[in-house]
């Protein structure tokens, strides 16, 4: 089962999923509350996958769904990805974040579900400018997305070492690339359409990130999964070097081939939450064998072009 695998990341992943053949049925459910039926409706030619309209958050029908099943791996995707919209309503990333997850392992330990694989992030380690690896802590997230993640994370490993759980969680920075619904990317695009003249940029446009193309996260998780069987794997997934906001405005431009003039708000973050920047360490994935086919401005002008030409 994909949770949120109808979303961005969720449906990349499917693809890649049903490549396998010895996968023999892939259930899909999600609420569409940011994924859509469009981004999968060219699954459906596969008759191992089925598509559920359904909220995580009911724990009654996740039940029914793993006896009905017998799912033997869970890959939990289901979340508010959006940092900056729950500034003014935590309850988004309690409920959409944090209770998903809860709803999910309960469903897990009931029916004796045995693998997870867990979307997790880098806003757990919240603002710092320390090198960022696995053990690194302690962890304070100023978002109440990274502090839905990491409730998520707690609760994962309790699980995990009580009902002998196989756990996978990949903490990944900026993902890019077709279907994104939010993000830098998706409002410059967005913000090109609305106004002729200028584009406005949050910030400074110093603040400096490491960015990942959704392709090479993908790459990761599978790889990963199939390479490791211990009971907890803990993984940082990012870029191999980062990009500061001002040069993924000067290449939207480019790729856009867009007249507009940049126009900075100012102050060195774009929203209440916002890391401004991070040093993210990814030694310990690059140690298995695994990295990225992209740098961040590879990734972004892939993005960017996806993105522009998807209809």
């Amino acid at each position: 089962m994909v949770t949120g695998g109808a979303g961005f990341i969720g449906s990349h992943l499917c693809e890649r999923l049903l490549k396998d053949d010895t996968i023999q049925k892939l259930v899909v459910l999600d609420n569409f509350l940011l994924g859509t039926e469009q981004n999968v409706t060219h699954l459906k030619q596969y008759a191992r996958f089925e598509l559920i309209e359904h909220d995580v958050n009911d724990l009654a029908f996740l039940n029914s769904q793993f006896q009905k099943n017998n799912f033997d791996t869970v890959f939990h995707l289901a979340a508010n990805s959006d940092i900056s919209i729950s500034h003014s309503n935590p309850n988004i990333d309690f409920a959409n974040t944090f209770a998903v997850t809860w709803n999910l392992l309960e469903a897990m330990r009931i029916n004796e579900c045995k693998n997870l694989v867990f979307a997790s992030t880098s806003a757990i380690y919240g603002d710092t400018q320390d090198d960022i690896h696995e053990n690194y802590g302690p962890l304070k997230p100023i978002s109440h997305y990274g502090a839905g993640k990491l409730a998520s994370e707690a609760f994962i490993f309790s699980f995990s070492y009580n009902y002998n759980i196989n756990t996978y969680i990949f903490r990944f920075p900026n993902v890019v690339g077709g279907k994104s619904t939010h993000g830098i990317i998706y409002d410059f695009l967005r913000k090109l359409k609305n106004n002729p003249d200028t584009l406005e940029v949050l910030g400074n446009g110093k603040q400096e990130k490491s960015y990942l193309h959704v392709s090479d996260l993908i790459d990761a998780i599978i790889f990963c999964k199939n390479k490791f069987t211990d009971l907890t794997n803990i993984f940082n997934v990012g870029g191999i070097d980062t990009i500061t906001v001002k040069r993924i405005s000067e290449i939207v431009l480019e790729e856009t081939n867009s007249p507009h003039i940049l126009k900075f708000t100012g102050g060195d973050r774009g929203w209440v939450g916002d890391v401004p920047k991070f040093r993210y360490n990814i030694e310990k994935i690059k140690s298995t064998g695994w990295k990225p086919k992209y740098n961040s401005e590879m990734a972004i002008r892939k993005a960017v072009n996806e993105m522009f030409n998807q209809k």
